[in-house]
């Protein structure tokens, strides 16, 4: 069992894996914490609450995240150093650990708490400067609220969705791409969901006639005189479509970054 997991070698190896590289990892953590905040400031005045509110999630978690996530096996940028983060005396099950935790477990909690305390200030700053008096108060007050992190919440529940998925893939491209690993997983998860989305719309072509729009696993969108009507997939297509997005694929991917990180170690 020591081979595999040793509680103490493996805390060891997060604490160097994480303040040997300060940053890669905890400056751009600060970074893309700076950058929700500026973004959620600057949309909320501009344009409203609650594209502020969606904007300033998605982008900084999702799209932090997933710069983040390439970053956690960056000793592979070089051969150098590749070579040296895997002659480490730790296994290939606590280095994948290490990167799974920080990506997927502190990044998490440290955003989310980050945004929560981000979110709370605006909301409150906004409902006090509302005039109590006014006939509109309560409608004015209930009108913008803090983004609830629960399953109800679509952006939440599409963020995470999103996040699992392209922080898997960008965990696996870091360590088959040696150079700029975001950039190029980005261009092959985008050819991937575009090849995905075609393929889609052949297939509805086929069963309907006036395609105007197919979303994979949920609707197609029928061309109706000048209307446009939607034909739902059956429940057990979209539940199988949602959790094949949400747990299926993203499981996949994590694992596949464990057994190519083991392939390098061979």
């Amino acid at each position: 069992m020591n081979d595999t997991f040793e509680f103490k070698r493996f805390a060891l190896l997060l604490k160097k894996t994480i303040f040997e590289r300060p940053m890669q990892l905890i400056g751009l953590t600060g970074l893309i914490l700076a950058a929700a905040l500026i973004l959620y400031s600057i949309v909320v005045y501009t344009v409203g609450w609650q594209a502020a509110q969606s904007i300033s999630f998605i982008w900084g978690f999702v799209g932090g995240g997933c710069f983040l996530s390439a970053a956690v096996f960056g000793y592979f940028n070089t051969n150098a150093s590749g070579s040296a983060y895997l002659t480490l005396p730790a296994s290939t099950f606590e280095k994948w650990l290490s990167g799974i935790i920080i990506a997927g477990v502190l990044f998490t909690g440290v955003f989310l708490l980050f945004y929560r305390l981000v979110d709370t200030t605006f909301v409150s700053a906004y409902h006090n400067s509302l005039d109590k008096n006014s006939t509109d108060y309560r409608k004015m007050f209930d009108a913008v609220a803090v983004l609830p992190y629960s399953n109800d919440n679509n952006v939440f529940r599409q963020s995470m969705a999103l996040y699992v998925n392209l922080a898997g893939a960008m965990l696996v491209g870091s360590l088959y791409f040696n150079r700029v690993s975001a950039i190029k997983v980005a261009l092959v998860y985008c050819g991937v969901i575009g090849i995905i989305y075609f393929l889609n719309m052949a297939l509805a072509t086929v069963f309907f006639n006036h395609v105007d729009q197919a979303n994979p696993f949920y609707n197609v969108f029928i061309k109706a005189g000048t209307g446009v009507g939607i034909i739902e997939l059956p429940s057990t297509a979209s539940k199988t479509g949602e959790l094949s997005a949400r747990f299926i694929i993203p499981a996949i991917l994590w694992l596949t970054a464990f057994v190519r990180l083991r392939e390098k170690e061979i």
